[in-house]
């Protein structure tokens, strides 16, 4: 008769993992640091070297080239962070599966199976929860800080001072000139770098000011000759139209190493950034893919690019142990060309 270790192991976990988010939406910050793999833990890349031209030298004939230094290039290095976490079986749905198993009855078994495989994505869950974490506080603020189980991980990407700004008057403010705002910010990254902030990201209750500002409805309505009422698509269409802004307004949420629901991306911030990737959201090597695959000892299959699970069944008391461990960390090569604007003047 098949046994607990013949049905929950990495590979059905994965496949049972891989359906039932084959159609969910991604995640804001997947679409702006795409995955890659690499071996090891070591990460490098080149920021800055996106910016304004600089003309070639002029020269006489029959003389050699003069070299050009790579100035405005900054190579960053850092040890990309491990984390790991594992689930046994609840004891319940354990001796539901050994029943189950007796009758044969293959609905009855799917259904236990389901269950515990549901039980084991609290996992999986985690790890693209921490992923998007990471990549959102690089975003939102310039660098990622993580202390929890022991462990502390702190990555700053250098984005300059004057890229990360207060503004003058609060935009809680409904007469606070927020176009004015975006268009400074838009102004001194395109002078700084030759390249204009084309889209934005913000909690819904930032945008909630910007829904209420006076001179956004007074522009508005002028505009559409006293049709129009400011809605979340009335202002997205305006602000496209008049700033070349695109404006995502990301609720989602997260709970964080202190079990506390927090944003993705915090309020009264409000970010700017450049079209294109900005970067790239990195996997290492982990111990269990580099030292355990194809092993008896243990089953480990890959997902999402670089998150190796692994099933390792224990003899007493008999159970199955899954998990789950990830080496990542994203890279952030256009940095210099992000405007972080603190909307409350404090």
């Amino acid at each position: 008769m098949p046994t607990i270790f013949d049905f929950v192991n990495a590979n059905e976990m994965v496949s049972y993992w891989e359906t039932l988010t084959k159609d969910r939406p991604p995640y804001l910050g997947e679409t702006l640091f795409p995955a890659q793999k690499k071996l090891g833990l070591d990460l490098k890349w080149i920021k800055g070297s996106a910016g304004l031209p600089v003309v070639l030298k002029p020269s006489a004939f029959d003389v050699g080239a003069v070299p050009r230094p790579r100035i405005g290039f900054d190579r960053l290095t850092a040890e990309m962070p491990f984390f790991k976490e594992s689930l046994y079986i609840d004891e319940e749905l354990r001796q539901q599966l050994n029943m189950v198993l007796e009758t044969g009855n293959q609905a009855y078994i799917d259904a236990v199976l389901n269950r515990i495989f549901n039980d084991n994505t609290v996992l999986l869950e985690g790890a693209a929860a921490r992923r998007e974490q990471m990549r959102m506080m690089a975003l939102t603020t310039g660098a990622i800080s993580i202390t929890a189980n022991g462990q502390n991980y702190s990555y700053d990407y250098g984005i300059p001072s004057s890229h990360k700004v207060t503004v003058t008057t609060s935009w809680s403010s409904t007469s606070a000139d927020i176009g004015a705002d975006i268009v400074a910010g838009q102004d001194l990254i395109e002078d700084d770098t030759g390249v204009r902030p084309t889209r934005a990201v913000c909690s819904r209750k930032t945008w909630g000011y910007m829904l209420k500002n006076e001179i956004f409805k007074k522009s508005i309505y002028v505009l559409s000759q006293g049709q129009a009422t400011l809605t979340d698509s009335v202002l997205k269409q305006y602000l496209q139209d008049t700033y070349g802004l695109e404006v995502v307004v990301y609720s989602k949420r997260y709970n964080n190493d202190s079990k506390s629901a927090t944003k993705y991306v915090p309020d009264d911030t409000f970010v700017m950034f450049p079209s294109g990737a900005l970067g790239t959201t990195w996997f290492g090597t982990t111990p269990e893919e580099s030292d355990l695959m194809g092993k008896a000892v243990a089953n480990v299959s890959i997902t999402d690019v670089g998150v190796a699970v692994t099933s390792i069944n224990k003899a007493d008391p008999v159970n199955v142990e899954t998990k789950v461990t990830m080496i990542s960390l994203p890279s952030f090569e256009a940095a210099d060309q992000v405007y972080i604007l603190d909307v409350i003047h404090s």
